[in-house]
């Protein structure tokens, strides 16, 4: 018991520090291979602030533990929001710009919805995970060309901030990339055996595990970076990252772990977890709607997310015992 809660505390730790390296070699490789900063960020970037959530979710497919990829996709999916926006917006209120509610927003509900009908009959089929993965190519193919349309975007200034490092030579970042990469790989396996094994321990089922544990340790990079934001005033970042992650979640993470292993989907996973994520991605278009252009997300909104967080929590460990 003691080893597994070893193990995944380890592979937190290296999953976050694996996925910092695993940006700045591919962003800083991207970059010498001449592909635009805007491309990068939406690309490299937007993947891989995703990149453990992917990981963790495929070793747990490949393992035979369904439970833990879905809870950890739809588990960081409220994290995102209700955790990391809800932190950020009592840290500094968060002023969202129309395009993000006219645009970004809509795609985000309508993922959302996707999502939920597809496990109202209780599976998740391949045929469902390709659905997914249709509509990812599709987002990203018009995320590039409104982004290519209009690079002066509030979606550009994201990018710029988020790779705002130093030039990197080719000859390191290439080591790097395949570093993090491997060190990915490595701590999310160890993230997911430690999980496996302390569920077992407590007889808890591994989809709690992945929606309480698994899902607060893949979102870090997604809270480092929104509270990093916040605190540079760069507030369009914050709500970006979730939104953009949300998707990735919904479409790449739960895609590809349903296209390795097929899965029955517990009914509470609809009738609970489903639920608080549709509802909280309701609130984030009703916080932000506003009539002058632009909405804002203030303190209280953050406190109100931040104690749905806490009360779905606690009823997911009072639960689970």
């Amino acid at each position: 018991m003691l080893l597994a809660l070893i193990g995944v505390l380890a592979g937190i730790v290296l999953l976050v520090w694996s996925a910092d390296k695993f940006i700045d070699g591919a962003s800083a490789t991207a970059h010498h291979l001449g592909m635009p900063s805007l491309l990068v960020g939406m690309i490299v970037v937007g993947f891989g602030t995703s990149a453990p959530e992917l990981v963790v979710s495929v070793m747990a497919a490949l393992d035979g533990n369904p439970g833990i990829a879905l809870g950890n996709a739809y588990g960081s999916n409220i994290v995102n929001i209700a955790l990391i926006l809800g932190l950020t917006a009592i840290i500094h209120p968060i002023v969202v710009h129309s395009t993000i509610v006219r645009k970004e927003l809509p795609l985000l509900l309508a993922v959302t919805v996707v999502a939920i009908i597809q496990i109202m009959d209780g599976e998740l089929s391949r045929n469902d995970a390709l659905l997914l993965f249709l509509l990812l190519f599709v987002y990203m193919g018009w995320t590039i060309w409104q982004g290519m349309r209009s690079k002066s975007d509030v979606l550009s200034h994201e990018f710029d901030f988020e790779l705002q490092t130093h030039q990197m030579p080719l000859k390191k970042a290439i080591p790097l990339l395949i570093f993090g990469l491997i060190v990915l790989v490595i701590s999310s396996r160890l993230l997911v055996w430690g999980a496996v094994e302390i569920a077992q321990s407590f007889g808890v089922s591994e989809l709690i595990i992945g929606l309480t544990v698994v899902a607060i340790g893949t979102s870090l990079p997604e809270l480092a970076s929104s509270i990093a934001a916040a605190r540079k005033g760069e507030l369009d970042i914050a709500i970006g990252n979730v939104i953009g992650s949300n998707i990735f979640n919904t479409l790449a993470v739960v895609g590809l772990a349903g296209m390795i292993h097929p899965t029955t989907v517990p009914h509470e996973v609809l009738q609970r977890d489903m639920v608080v994520m549709g509802v909280l991605t309701l609130s984030l278009l009703f916080f932000t709607i506003s009539l002058k252009g632009h909405g804002r997300i203030g303190r209280l909104k953050g406190g109100i997310w931040l104690f749905s967080f806490i009360a779905y929590t606690a009823y997911l460990i009072n639960t689970a015992f």
